[in-house]
Parts: structure tokens; C-alpha cells; sequence
């Protein structure tokens, strides 16, 4: 719960740019979670320094939701001040065979955006769910070709919104399905992308083999947060997950997936409890069949009711 007289420094500082007790299951791809204490949609880098100052001055914490894919919000909801950078979609060809991408920018215009000029070195994005700025979180990726493969730079700004810097290669640490190494609360802004010149077609043909494949074997016809689970070294959490035999299992109106084992579906007013039900119980049975635990690539974040 944010304090009142804290509730209108917001306000007076942000405007309509801020919301008190907004239900996350409007924002989360799973369309399950509760509510957050505050929902902030700064419109640039100056108004998010401020909001920054803000939470930092009142020990606020604070949360960036991009689409709200490989994410979890349990049903209690979530402490402090959750920030969006939906407004941040800017797009950029730099020179040198660089594209600057702001972290709000979607797969979808990340792929017109290569299409239009062809270029090549992007196409593994098409169809991957949520924003830049959480696949460079996320470092995601298809089978060998992952995000970190493509960035030249990140630009960050720091916890308190104080100081903001843009971060070389070199100096990240990329690992599977994660970036470490960055100040916790730290905030990625926008990524510097390595891409060639190519003949547009080609790109075109690329991009429409990987968006044909995904239709074909991922429910994207039901809400769902994506991956669930990382595969683990040599196998496939769907995989394991089918062997088991829970494909179809189902805890309230949450279903592992008949069309692929590694998603949960919301089919029917599923609550996140229900979600984190098939998380476990998946878990504990290809545990006891195969001797695999599996981790989660989802993240799961909020409060129990």
C-alpha cells in the first residue's frame, strides 16, 4: 500500500501518467494477476528519472512490464510502483549496420522494420512474444541464436534514475534465458542491434518460415506466458513434460497445453494459483519419471492473497 501523501507526489509529479490499483490480469499475457499499487507510463527518459527519484526518496520498489509475457503475477498482486514503457517504440537506423531499438518496441515492428529496409540478422525475433527491452532481459532466442548474438550496446539507467549509460558488449553477461551483471532495479532503455544489407525476399521468406512454425506447434490462439520452463542441457521441457503425460492436465481453468506441453493456457477464468498449481505439479512429476528438475522460465512475482 503507497501512503496518500506519497500517492499525490506521484500524481503532482506524473499526472495521468500514473494509476493506483490497477489489476495486472488486464496487463500479463496469462490474463491472470492481482492488482498492482500503482501503474506508471512515463513518456520519456526525464519523466522516468523522476518517477525513479521518486520511489527511491519513499523506498518504493518498482517493477518494468513490457507485454507482460514469461510473467507470473500472483493473485494478491504486486508491492510498489509497476512501470511501462509502452510510449518508448522508437526505431533507428544507425550507421555501421546498427539498428537503435527503445525497449518498448514490439516483435512485430522490429520485424516490419527489417523487412521494409532488408535487413538480415533479426529474423529469430519474429514471433517472439513481448517487448526489447525483455528479450534483452530474457536473452531470447531460438535454438542456437539468441539476443546476445545481435547487441552491440544496452542503454541503462540506473535504480534511482540518476545516472544513465550505455553498456558495450564486451561488458554484459549473457546467459541462457537471462542478463546478469546489471545494478538490481536497473532499467534497460533501449538496445543497439548488429544487423547486415540483404535482398528483402530472402528476409521475408525467413521471417515467414518461423511465424508458419510457431502457428503450427504453439497455442497462440489462448492466452499464455510463453515458455514456461528452460530446456534443459541436451532435452526439451516439452518433451519431458509430454513423456510425463501431463499434456492436457488441467487445475481450475489453467491447462497445460494439448498443443505444446512447455505452455499453460488460461481456458477458462484461470487464476494464477491455478497456474502455479500446473508449475509444481509438472515440476514433481517429470522429477520423479526422468530426474529432471525443471526451472522455471517464467517469472513469477507478486504477494499470495
Amino acid at each position: 500500500m503507497i501512503p496518500a501523501a506519497v500517492r499525490r507526489e506521484l500524481e503532482d509529479r506524473l499526472g495521468d501518467r500514473i494509476r493506483f490499483d490497477v489489476p495486472m490480469s488486464r496487463y500479463t499475457s496469462l490474463r491472470v494477476g492481482g492488482p498492482a499499487d500503482a501503474m506508471a507510463t512515463p513518456s520519456d527518459r526525464g519523466d522516468l528519472a523522476e518517477l525513479l527519484r521518486v520511489c527511491a526518496r519513499h523506498g518504493l520498489s518498482h517493477t518494468v512490464l513490457g507485454s507482460g509475457f514469461n510473467t507470473l503475477v500472483l493473485d494478491g498482486g504486486l508491492d510498489g510502483v509497476v512501470i511501462r514503457l509502452s510510449k518508448w517504440r522508437r526505431l533507428e537506423e544507425r550507421p555501421g549496420g546498427r539498428v537503435r531499438a527503445e525497449a518498448g518496441c514490439s516483435h512485430s515492428q522490429v520485424t516490419r522494420f527489417c523487412l521494409q529496409r532488408g535487413f538480415t540478422g533479426l529474423e529469430f525475433g519474429a514471433g517472439i512474444p513481448g517487448t526489447v527491452g525483455g528479450w534483452v532481459r530474457m536473452n531470447a532466442g531460438i535454438g542456437s541464436r539468441e539476443l546476445r548474438h545481435v547487441v552491440a550496446d544496452v542503454e541503462v539507467m540506473s535504480p534511482t534514475g540518476r545516472q544513465r549509460r550505455r553498456i558495450p558488449a564486451r561488458d554484459l553477461h549473457f546467459r541462457y534465458r537471462s542478463l546478469r551483471g546489471l545494478a538490481p532495479g536497473s532499467i534497460v532503455l533501449s538496445t543497439l542491434l548488429a544487423v547486415d544489407q540483404s535482398d528483402p525476399e530472402q528476409v521475408k521468406r525467413r521471417v515467414d518460415q518461423l511465424l508458419s512454425q510457431r502457428q503450427a506447434t504453439q497455442p497462440l490462439d489462448v492466452p499464455s506466458c510463453g515458455s514456461v520452463f528452460k530446456n534443459p542441457p541436451g532435452d526439451h521441457a516439452g518433451r519431458l513434460i509430454e513423456a510425463a503425460g501431463l499434456k492436457g492436465h488441467r487445475a481450475g481453468g489453467a491447462e497445460i497445453s494439448s498443443v505444446h506441453a512447455n505452455f499453460i493456457a488460461n481456458l477458462d477464468g484461470a487464476r494464477a494459483a491455478d497456474v502455479l498449481d500446473l508449475i509444481r505439479h509438472a515440476q514433481c512429476v517429470v522429477a520423479a519419471k526422468s530426474g529432471i528438475w525443471l526451472e522455471p522460465e517464467v517469472h513469477v512475482m507478486g504477494r499470495n492473497p
